[in-house]
């Protein structure tokens, strides 16, 4: 794997070039090859998402001095989440030089999903090292900032939990209940599943980054599954 087409392709040129390597690291790899002498990339991911926040709360304060802190935090939300990372890592090319154990290598669903968005974010993380705030928000401007304009045109931040309540308050007379059915993953980096409900009967179950993510999820899935209007 040539990592040095993959710089050519996002216009970020590493100093350290093992930064770069160990942004690519999931820690399934290192399960099959001890004699690696990188590390998996989570930490990594740990700092990338952080400075990630930082960059889109920045932007979005400056971009909109009107909206109030809720509207901020659904848009910030918007672009932030495992769905919209994932989609963007998967665009500019990750998936091909993502280090994975041969189990993980076949699987191409959810999980491949958390893994592309983890790998997003500790790209951001490795930048931040290598180059430091200015090279990662640059970087971050060029792959996300450019989504805001569509997700709020097409109110893609709108709070699907909200719109699954009201269409299940008004169809069938149920307000929809949350039930958090599992938790996997190390503890700085779990992956919750949560059901939905309408009373007794399980609708679907969505997963997520946080309790609150998966509940998004599981509430679009939801609406989509029900093809109630979104």
């Amino acid at each position: 794997m040539d990592l040095s087409v993959f710089e050519a392709a996002v216009g970020v040129t590493f100093k350290d070039k093992n930064l770069l390597k160990q942004a690519f690291i999931h820690r399934s790899y290192l399960n099959e090859n001890r004699s690696s002498k990188l590390e998996h990339n989570e930490r990594m991911e740990f700092l990338g998402d952080a400075v990630l926040e930082l960059v889109i709360t920045e932007y979005l304060y400056k971009k909109y001095p009107e909206k109030n802190e809720g509207d901020l935090t659904a848009y910030r939300s918007s672009l932030v989440n495992s769905v919209t990372l994932s989609q963007v890592a998967e665009k500019i090319g990750m998936n091909s030089f993502l280090h994975l154990s041969k189990g993980e290598a076949k699987d191409t669903g959810r999980a491949r999903q958390f893994i592309l968005a983890n790998t997003f974010e500790s790209f951001v993380g490795a930048v931040y090292l290598d180059q430091g705030y200015d090279a990662a928000q640059g970087f971050i401007s060029r792959q996300l900032f450019e989504l805001i304009n569509d997700i709020v045109a097409n109110r893609g931040f709108i709070d699907s939990k909200s719109l699954f309540q009201e269409e299940a308050q008004e169809r069938v007379g149920i307000t929809p209940a949350y039930k958090l059915m599992k938790e996997t993953g190390p503890d700085h980096n779990k992956i919750f599943t949560v059901g939905v409900f309408l009373r007794d009967d399980l609708v679907i179950t969505g997963e997520g980054k946080s309790k609150q993510e998966a509940e998004q999820v599981a509430a679009q899935k939801a609406l989509e599954s029900k093809k109630w209007t979104a």
